[in-house]
């Protein structure tokens, strides 16, 4: 994950600061509902921006029934996610269009690490007893460190939920910090399955234990969930990573995950990340998205920018 800003390293726990947080919903959902108006990008400007979105794409596969070759399909569209005439019809075909990193279970890490040799794509794990992290604490920091032996750059943890639910921050803090700890120099998204957490004022608190513990980014779900990313989740997400910012003068990213399908889910994404936290952060060291058919969906928009025709999604490989 290259980046050009300080890599966070975490900060003591400050209670008082996560027990003095206050979430007001009703606000909230006013100003997730002003962003479709407030803000489009159209023509050139869409097919610019849904380029930009494919780079900030963590691509992603994690099904009980994926295979060596499946992975190797999925990578290979890593490395040229867009259709050659597509990218000549738009003028990109100079323009360095990959993905920001490819997903997979651990059992995968070695597989999809060979395929992608000498693309500059990292491969991220996911880890520490995905999805539900209930597994022996022990062995979640063995997971950690058998993807990293095995090649991972990136780690995805899952936090233990019951730790935000029941508010013990000192326990999450910890544990956090420990895996923190374990992934060395991998850079490690903290996902806290945010449609397990009872309210956003949790959201909010655990986005903040989680950043003062050394995460390099915030993520919303695993994508398991019955609800996973959402746009007030991910505002109220983007409101901690500012004010833990303003705080400490440190830039944790943010990964929304889980249901994000369409080029249009994406664009407005990327507005909230644009309003809310500035252009800075429309970049892959700083914004990803967790996706396995949005890939597909952006293709086929571009497809239409350049044709004026909606094509079948057979026409694109998988993605």
């Amino acid at each position: 994950m290259s980046t050009d800003h300080p890599r966070n390293p975490g900060i003591s726990l400050d209670l008082a600061w996560v027990n003095a947080a206050r979430v007001n919903r009703s606000a909230v959902e006013r100003r997730v509902a002003t962003l479709p108006g407030r803000r489009t990008v159209k023509q050139n400007w869409q097919a610019a921006w849904l380029l930009r979105a494919i780079t900030l794409m963590d691509l992603t596969t994690l099904q009980g029934d994926d295979t060596p070759g499946n992975v190797q399909r999925l990578c290979a569209k890593a490395r040229h996610p867009v259709r050659e005439d597509l990218l000549e019809a738009l003028g990109a075909t100079q323009l360095p269009i990959k993905v920001a990193a490819v997903c997979v279970y651990h059992e995968m890490v070695p597989t999809a690490v060979k395929a992608l040799a000498c693309s500059g794509i990292p491969v991220a794990a996911v880890s520490t007893g995905f999805p539900a992290g209930m597994n022996p604490f022990e062995l979640r920091v063995k997971e950690i460190e058998y993807s990293i032996e095995m090649g991972a750059e990136e780690i995805d943890i899952v936090i233990s939920r019951r730790h935000a639910l029941t508010g013990n921050w000192r326990a999450l803090y910890d544990e956090v910090k420990k895996f923190r700890e374990t992934c060395g120099d991998a850079h490690m998204k903290t996902i806290l399955e945010t449609g397990e957490l009872a309210t956003l004022r949790q959201v909010y608190q655990a986005s903040l234990v989680c950043m003062m513990a050394g995460a390099d980014f915030i993520k919303t779900s695993t994508g398991k969930a019955a609800v996973n990313a959402t746009l007030p989740v991910g505002l109220v997400m983007c409101r901690a990573i500012r004010d833990y910012f303003d705080h400490t003068g440190y830039r944790v990213g943010f990964k929304p995950a889980g249901g994000i399908r369409t080029a249009k889910q994406a664009l407005d994404w990327m507005i909230l990340m644009k309003e809310e936290l500035g252009e800075e952060w429309l970049q892959p060291g700083l914004f990803r998205f967790g996706a396995s058919s949005l890939l597909a969906d952006i293709e086929r928009q571009l497809e239409h920018h350049v044709t004026g025709a909606y094509s079948a999604a057979f026409r694109h490989p998988m993605a």
